[in-house]
């Protein structure tokens, strides 16, 4: 269960928080958001709903 919660922590913080030189430093939330925004339809869902925080 502690290993389950490091890795969840872990994960969110690299999607939401680590600046990558490869995204042009984006995150890879905010690159996703991006390319949705640019062309919606390779999408099924809406990446901006599976951002966390008060709506989750």
């Amino acid at each position: 269960d502690q290993l389950r919660r490091h890795l969840n922590d872990f994960v969110a913080a690299y999607n939401f928080a680590r600046r990558l030189k490869t995204l042009k430093g984006l995150t890879p939330y905010e690159f996703i958001c991006k390319s949705w925004t640019n062309d919606p339809q390779r999408f099924t869902l809406n990446p901006i709903q599976q951002m966390p925080g008060l709506n989750t």
